[in-house]
């Protein structure tokens, strides 16, 4: 009798609160990811009722197809070569070095990775495009060659790799690279043997992370890329949306979902590693001014890189927002408040997209700060071996399966009682909540498992529900975190596109669909409308994020 009640003790204090803090998370990825997924994959397969196991061979023997594989992953490893190549300074002199402005120089850096896609594309069709400012000057147009998209995949990931690994590093104790060197061995040699080792499973994760995001980019090479390039993610697109070929997206969408699958597996490997392999201390005691002229060298090229790579595609979309045909204005900004007409790209005010991105954000935030808080929380508890495992990673498949294929599928399966939302005003914070709990539960985890367990214990032997455990125990220990992971599910909402392309009406349109709607019509006043939206979202999702370094600390907000 004992020792059955020391199991069901047990079992109350452990397994049974986390399955309760899992179960609504698990139901909402089960009915709005999963669900979806598999209808669409299913329709697409089936035919008159039998499964097309043979299109799956005619796919991967078309050459067309072939090609467009095989572009998808040259890229996406050039993409994470060049990014690691030009960001790993950047990394160490954010980590090692203390100069004035580095908060919202840190800030800035993050800015493109928080921006929507469409917005990058667009900043580099007005940097690098026809009419653009090298064009201008020099005649230089790279929209027809693949540098363009390349260059916005580095734009857009070098902080993945500064914080990641500069996260990492500055967290490092420099005296143990400074003891080998005292010990005889040189610069080089000293941080070869101490500080790389130790380095490796950080770097190895970031690399993971942007070749993760560059295998499925979407919105970069559909605006930049032209009919000439496709990655495995656009190319689903057209079969979907141009060819209506459900065939042919279902048995890529299942390529991409095994690709994903095996990255994501080899992530978590290197974030187990490189948490075993930290050892903390304070990262602002690890930073100081720069001393040498190597070092101020250092310094000053990386101020370079960021003004040249990060800064410069921004202004240049901002300064073309405002050229207007008769010089610079607001003609363009003016024009977004305009009544639709006859021959117009909307239904509505080009302006009414702000507002209906903000109160989609909005929405989504709350529903991935909620699910994701879960979800944070059943992972952050002590043992569950597979099982937790196996929910972790349930949570991140979002970041890596074609979010056309979740937005297509939303349309195809959410249409009947008592889950028909195809009218639903909720039907896009939905699916924008999707990727937005990923970066809630990234967010909040390393805090909560900071937090001491045996408070929680102490709580439940009191008698304490698992709500009155989070609400009374976590919930003032990780505030500072849950403001940060909001903030993060607030601009991703803000810039999700390949899902909500699908499901947003057109007389509720998002800012990320109303500026790929201008840039797909020809035009200097839709062009020029393109940028000013552009240039509006930027901002938003800047503030937003300027909002969130006051509140950073050095263990929260790292990717």
């Amino acid at each position: 009798m004992t020792a059955g009640r020391g199991r069901n003790g047990a079992w109350r204090r452990g397994t049974a609160p986390r399955l309760a803090l899992m179960a609504l998370p698990f139901a909402f990825f089960v009915l709005f990811f999963a669900y979806p997924v598999a209808t669409i994959v299913g329709r697409g397969l089936r035919d008159g009722g039998g499964w097309q196991f043979g299109r799956a061979a005619e796919v991967l023997a078309d050459p067309d197809l072939l090609r467009v594989l095989w572009f998808t992953v040259w890229q996406a490893a050039a993409s994470t070569a060049l990014t690691l190549l030009i960001a790993l300074p950047g990394a160490y002199v954010f980590a090692r070095f203390d100069f004035p402005g580095k908060r919202l120089l840190r800030a800035v850096v993050t800015v493109p990775f928080v921006l929507p896609t469409v917005v990058v594309g667009s900043a580099f069709l007005a940097l690098v495009g026809r009419g653009g400012l090298l064009d201008d000057l020099w005649g230089v147009r790279l929209d027809t060659s693949v540098w363009a998209i390349l260059l916005a995949h580095v734009f857009f990931n070098y902080a993945v790799v500064v914080r990641t690994v500069g996260g990492l590093w500055g967290a490092l104790d420099p005296r143990q690279e400074e003891a080998a060197r005292v010990l005889g061995a040189g610069r080089f040699a000293a941080w070869r043997r101490v500080t790389l080792p130790a380095l490796a499973p950080a770097v190895a994760a970031a690399a993971l992370m942007v070749f993760l995001f560059t295998f499925t980019s979407f919105g970069i090479v559909q605006i930049l890329g032209g009919p000439r390039f496709a990655t495995l993610e656009v190319e689903i697109y057209r079969q979907t949306a141009d060819f209506l070929d459900l065939p042919t997206a279902a048995v890529l969408t299942l390529l991409q979902f095994a690709a994903v699958l095996a990255l994501l597996a080899l992530h978590a490997w290197t974030v187990r590693r490189r948490e075993s392999a930290l050892k903390l201390v304070d990262a602002a005691r690890t930073a100081r001014r720069p001393r040498g002229a190597g070092q101020w060298a250092l310094l000053a090229s990386t101020l370079a890189v960021i003004a040249v790579l990060l800064v410069l595609p921004l202004a240049v979309l901002v300064e073309r927002s405002f050229a207007g045909p008769d010089g610079h204005g607001l003609v363009f900004y003016r024009a977004l408040g305009a009544e639709a007409g006859a021959d117009s790209t909307f239904t509505v005010p080009p302006l009414t997209a702000l507002w209906n991105s903000l109160a989609y954000a909005l929405a989504a935030t709350a529903i991935a700060v909620v699910i994701g808080g879960l979800a944070a929380a059943a992972l952050a508890r002590r043992g569950g071996g597979r099982l937790v495992r196996g929910f972790d990673a349930l949570l991140m498949l979002p970041l890596g399966v074609s979010a056309v294929t979740v937005g297509f599928g939303f349309l195809i399966s959410l249409d009947e009682p008592p889950l028909d939302l195809r009218a639903s005003w909720w039907l896009v914070p939905l699916a924008q909540a999707l990727v937005g709990v990923p970066f809630v539960v990234r967010t909040m985890l390393p805090v909560l498992r900071a937090v001491d367990g045996r408070l929680r214990e102490a709580a439940a032997v009191l008698g304490a529900a698992p709500w009155q455990v989070w609400r009374e125990i976590d919930l003032p220990l990780v505030r500072r975190a849950l403001l940060i992971a909001a903030g993060f599910a607030f601009a991703v909402s803000l810039g999700e596109f390949g899902a909500t392309v699908f499901i947003a009406r057109p007389d509720q349109p998002t800012l990320p669909v109303a500026v790929a709607r201008l840039l797909g019509r020809a035009g200097e006043l839709n062009y020029g409308q393109a940028m000013a939206l552009s240039t509006i979202l930027m901002v938003v999702c800047a503030g937003a994020l300027l909002a969130l370094e006051r509140v950073r600390t050095d263990r929260t907000g790292e990717f």
